[in-house]
Order: C-alpha cells, then structure tokens, then sequence
C-alpha cells in the first residue's frame, strides 16, 4: 500500500488554496480527469484528499459511516451560524436529535402536505402575467421558504419578514465563499464581511425567536402567524419538526439554544437546494425545447384540468428524470467533507486520522468514468435501462447513508409539485446568456441574475 496518493504540488503557505478559491469547480474536475480515485492536495495548512471512487465514497458514507465524521473546520463560522444542529452535530447528539425529526420527514406524513406545498406554488403563480420578466432563483427561494415555514415550522411570515431573511442570505453566502486568506489565517484573526456576516445570524435569530414566541401563542408577535395542521396528521399533537422540539423542550429534553441550532438549520437548509434545483431545472428546460415540451406533456397527460397532487407525483417518470439531471449537472451541494477518526485505505493508500476528505459531487456527476458524454443535459440517462449499469454513488447530490438529507422526500415532492404548477400554466424562457457562471458557498449559486420571460402556453 502507497503512503501518499498523487496530486498538485502548491504553493508555500497557500498550498492549492488560491487555484481553489479562483474556481473550484474547475479545480476539482482538473484533479478528477488527472488522477484516480484518490488525489492528494494541500488546502492552506490543511492536508486535503479528494475522493471519487464511488466505492470508497460508500465505504465512507454508508457501511463504514462510524469511522468518519464531519471536519473540524466546518465548526467556526459554520458552527457560528448552524450550532449543534442535525447538519454540524455527531455522536449521540446527532442520534438524538435525528430521531426526535423523523416524524416530521416521514413519507406518510409529507403525502398529506403535497396539497399544501401545491397551494403555495399557485400562490406564486398567481402573481405572474405573461410578459413578465422573474428573478427564478429569488422566486423560487420565496416559494420553498414558504413551503419550509409551513410544514416544518407551522408559521406564516409576512411578506415583509420574507423579505428580511433572503436578504440575510448574500452576507452568509459571501462568508462561506473560498478564500485563501481564510485557509491561512486562525479563525480568531478579524476578517472583512465578519461584522456583516455577525450581523446577519442575529437578524435571523431575531426572526426564529419571533416564531417561537408565536407558536407559544405569545402576543404582540408581528408578521408571523401560525397555520393549522392538516386533517390527515389525525386527532394526534401536531407533528412539524417546530412542534416536535417544543413539545421535548417542555420536557427537559431540549434546550432553547439547540432549539435555536435546528431551527436555524431547517430555516437554512431546509429551502436553499430545493430552490437551486429548481432554478437549473427552468434554465435546462429553456435551453433544451425538446425536453421541456416532453415535461409539458406529461403534465398535461397525468394532472389534465386538476390541481398537481400526491397521484400524480407518482406517476410522473420523465419530470423525476429531468430534475435528477439537473442535479447531476448542477449540485446545489457542490462537495461535502468528513474526516476518519482512525487510519483508513482509500484506494489503495493509507490516509490518516484527522485528514479533511473532500467527496465533491461536482467531479463525480461529470466524470467520464461514469456518464456518457457528461458535460450534455440527457435525462434520459435516468431511465431504468441506463442507470442500472452505473456505480450507486456515481450520483449522491442528497449525500448517503445515515447521514443523508433528512429533507430529500420534501425537496423531491416540493420540486415536482412546484414545475408541474407552473408548467400547467406557463412557459419561462431565459433571458440570459449560458453557460452558466457558478459561485461557490455553502451551496452552487449562479452568478448571474437568473431572469425567465413568463409566457403563457
């Protein structure tokens, strides 16, 4: 077994970090064309391996998921923004506090919402006319924000109060952006954006700590009210993930700052990739004619004159194909991290307790090794008698194992519902100009304003 896998030779100090921060997405598809499974670079100090065998990839994800955990470095900004909620925590905490949301996630529960998560696409819908020129990623951020806040929060925000959270999210995405000087530097060193990035988490924590007051059925709480459970959770307590932790906070099983570290996380994560998906879905379909016609038609054959449902999420196949591929080709979730906490072999070399691994999706979904002609949109490829050939973790945009995205039924169920809404009235033909620029945070933004040209159909 070879003690170090190959890789970049960097520069003193910055190691990799600056070809990194200039554009990682080039960065990491350069390393995958170049080695193989395994490759072996320098982020700052940090000694970094790139894993994109999807064997190794499952090994670290699923069957031998306890000898990884997520990085440390992921617990300073990161962990001032998110705190010890389901995405940052491990050990029995994470258990824990898995287990107290899975009620909330559980299938039988999300298909008596589709109706609801519908409602709040033709509210959308409803304020568009044909000739309208819309922002898709601010649109589409709106809609899920309000889909998460309903279901899982079980409030209603204003407009206004909307509007103060999607403005918060710029300062916390620029925070996350790379930057060289931050792998160099300690976390304790001031940096610019810190006071805006500071100044964006207390907004948002003023806002949870509104829906909390509002949901103890406080006075005096503005811009926030609470929505009724639906009929189908039965003649039980409620069952949204807000419910469920007040209900453990009432007894002594949760304290009012994890209540505050899973909100946060829900109010986050809960919305952002669902809206990326989506907007690369409408600018897919734009670009390809063919496909978004075959999505129109669909639509039309399986909800006729009815509103889009449960049924009929089922029975879509082509549309579950699209949006899969636009998750292939543009992961709202560009890489994730773990760290082994004992020696491990990975591809055949030994890789050390404590070394940062990075298992980007980006490289993964476009490598040659696993997808014809990968950089073209073909969802096809995720018909039964294509994709049956392909390694399991040659796709993994929800993660894997115990650890993959709580939310992954939601954000599927929410992307179906929202495009057959809109495709059952609307077209949106994109004003921009591709290929796309891609800025790299937390999540894969465009850079670009993503503008669509409503026009009826």
């Amino acid at each position: 077994m070879s003690e170090t896998p190959p890789g970049p030779k960097g520069e003193p100090l910055f190691g990799s970090s600056r070809r990194y921060a200039r554009d990682p997405f080039s960065f990491i598809s350069a390393l995958e064309e170049t080695y193989d499974d395994v490759a072996n670079f320098d982020m700052g100090p940090m000694e970094t391996y790139m894993v994109t065998g999807p064997t190794d990839i499952e090994r670290i994800l699923v069957s031998e998921a306890d000898s990884y955990r997520k990085p440390e470095f992921q617990n300073d900004a990161l962990g001032d923004l998110l705190g010890d909620g389901l995405l940052l925590s491990e050990g029995e905490t994470w258990e824990r506090q898995r287990e107290l949301a899975n009620p909330a996630f559980r299938m039988s529960r999300l298909m008596g919402m589709a109706d609801r998560v519908t409602g709040h696409a033709e509210s959308m819908v409803g304020g568009w006319t044909a000739g309208q020129t819309v922002d898709s990623e601010g649109a589409m951020a709106r809609v899920t924000l309000h889909v998460i806040l309903d279901l899982m929060m079980g409030v209603e925000l204003s407009d206004s109060r909307v509007r103060t959270v999607q403005d918060q999210l710029d300062p916390l995405g620029r925070r996350f952006e790379p930057d060289p000087l931050r792998f160099a530097m300690p976390d304790w060193v001031p940096m610019p954006g810190d006071e805006e990035f500071e100044s964006a988490v207390a907004t948002l924590d003023d806002v949870l700590d509104d829906i909390v007051a509002a949901r103890r059925g406080r006075e005096g709480v503005r811009g926030v009210s609470t929505v009724l459970d639906s009929p189908t959770e039965g003649d039980g307590p409620p069952m949204d993930f807000l419910s469920l932790l007040l209900r453990a906070q009432d007894r002594g099983e949760q304290s009012a700052e994890m209540l505050r570290d899973e909100m946060m996380t829900m109010l986050l994560a809960g919305h952002d990739t669902t809206a990326l998906t989506l907007t690369y879905t409408w600018y897919l379909l734009s670009e390809h004619p063919e496909a978004e016609r075959r999505v129109q038609e669909e639509v039309d054959d399986v909800v006729g004159d009815e509103r889009p449902n449960m049924d009929h999420v089922r029975e879509f196949e082509y549309l579950d194909w699209v949006i899969n591929e636009a998750m292939r080709l543009y992961p709202p979730v560009f890489t994730i991290f773990r760290e082994p906490t004992e020696p491990v072999e990975l591809g055949g070399y030994r890789v050390d307790a404590g070394s940062t691994l990075m298992l980007p999706q980006w490289g993964v979904h476009r490598s040659a090794r696993y997808w014809d002609d990968p950089e073209t949109f073909d969802p096809e490829r995720f018909s039964p008698d294509r994709r049956d050939d392909r390694p399991r973790f040659a796709f993994f945009p929800f993660g894997g194992g115990p650890r993959h995205c709580i939310g992954k039924h939601l954000s599927l169920l929410e992307a179906k519902l929202i495009v057959a809404t809109v495709v059952s009235e609307y077209e949106l033909d994109f004003q921009g100009e591709g290929p796309l620029e891609l800025m790299p945070s937390l999540t894969m933004h465009p850079r670009q304003t993503m503008e669509f040209r409503v026009e009826e159909r």
